[in-house]
């Protein structure tokens, strides 16, 4: 590894520093360089000696700052800049580079464990000196131990990227979709609805003494009117919204009303109940936001069994401070704990020939074109769900 090739190299450059420190304490050589200065003294005194001798010991004492030099600028300087810290042998500091500041005593027990201490020895006899010389790591190294973290979390970065960019093209291809079905349903519809009412005009024409009939062709013709609302809503889907300043309480009126009617027909006996505690007014599109509440209800419907007594559904509208709060609450058979998030991802039904849209929808009608929120407040199997929606008044 390069770490392991540049430890070696670091520890080659310590060694040879050291090697250069010792050569510098021993007093070996401040004696050798004292005898040939007191020898050069002496023999210029006596005639007999030629001038060569002399200069040949000048030259030989003349090598000592030229080792020196040696010692301190080609053997002393290196690229490498690592903290070290030379100790005599009872522990005292006696010499540091490359630490700015004072020394730690616990800094002498790091570099031990980091790298094992080299040993220098000078002088001989009564004034040999033995020193330690500790070590750490050089910037450089300490960098590189790093390196392979910073990559793999670069990795782990570009990875998390790539996979939430596929996650939202996917998303994105799939909301498309819903979307060009629901258009395409919207345009199929037109022409069968136009020609309904065509018929409808034909049989109120041909009985107009005939109440009985006049009251059937008029639901029918209410019905009508129902299916081109719902058509209007998927042709509304993938489309900016047009908002509206209005009350809440006539579309959550209008939806009631509309279910309760068609109660007898699901064969069910059920309560539904209502409070509408505000006459704020709210940005909404009419027609969607209709549309979800009315997913609501006919969802809770749905989960109440037919032979359920005292079932009931109620819908409760308030206001809690720069919120408007919708609670939709029944009695039906609840949501198992392990599903609740995800009774509101596309296709996701419990019933045999659902298609899980209902949910879906009207969390994108609430959160993306009104800026609310959905979600299920409470949920018991056998016991009943309450699901609300908040939105900003």
């Amino acid at each position: 590894m390069l770490v392991e090739e540049l430890l070696e190299h670091e520890r080659s450059s310590v060694e040879l520093w050291a090697k250069s420190l010792a050569f510098n304490l021993d007093p070996v050589h401040d004696r050798l360089t004292n005898n040939l200065l007191q020898s050069i003294s002496v023999l210029r005194e006596i005639d007999a000696v030629p001038d060569s001798v002399v200069r040949m010991i000048e030259e030989v004492e003349s090598t000592q700052p030229t080792l020196q030099f040696v010692s301190d600028e080609l053997v002393v300087d290196t690229p490498f800049t690592i903290p070290t810290i030379v100790t005599d042998e009872s522990g005292t500091v006696v010499q540091q580079r490359f630490i700015d500041g004072e020394i730690d005593p616990r800094m002498v027990e790091q570099f031990a464990e980091i790298n094992d201490p080299i040993v220098i020895s000078s002088g001989e006899g009564d004034q040999g000196m033995v020193n330690f010389v500790y070590f750490g790591e050089s910037q450089t190294v300490q960098y590189l131990r790093y390196f392979p973290f910073l990559q793999f979390g670069f990795l782990a970065l570009l990875i998390g990227i790539g996979y939430l960019t596929y996650r939202s093209i996917n998303r994105s291809e799939k909301s498309n979709l819903w979307v060009g079905m629901a258009k395409e349903a919207a345009h199929q519809l037109g022409t069968p609805l136009s020609s309904m009412y065509g018929w409808v005009q034909l049989l109120k024409e041909n009985n107009k003494e005939d109440n009985e009939t006049l009251t059937i062709v008029y639901e029918i013709e209410k019905d009508i009117g129902r299916i081109k609302g719902i058509a209007e809503r998927f042709n509304k889907i993938g489309s900016e919204p047009e908002l509206k300043n209005i009350r809440v309480e006539p579309i959550v009126d209008q939806v009631i009303d509309y279910m309760v009617r068609r109660l007898p027909q699901l064969g069910k006996n059920v309560e539904v109940k209502k409070s509408i505690k505000t006459t704020a007014k709210l940005r909404l599109n009419p027609e969607l936001f209709q549309w979800a509440i009315e997913n609501l209800i006919k969802n809770s419907m749905d989960a109440i069994k037919e032979s359920s007594s005292d079932a009931f559904i109620s819908v409760n509208v308030f206001e809690n401070g720069d919120r408007l709060i919708i609670d939709v609450e029944d009695s039906g058979m609840g949501i198992d704990r392990k599903y609740i998030n995800q009774i509101f991802r596309p296709g996701y039904s419990t019933k045999k020939r659902g298609w899980g849209l209902g949910l879906s929808l009207t969390k994108r009608i609430i959160e993306e074109y009104h800026g609310g929120k959905i979600f299920v407040l409470k949920s018991e199997v056998n016991q009943g769900t309450t699901i609300r929606i908040t939105l900003p008044l």
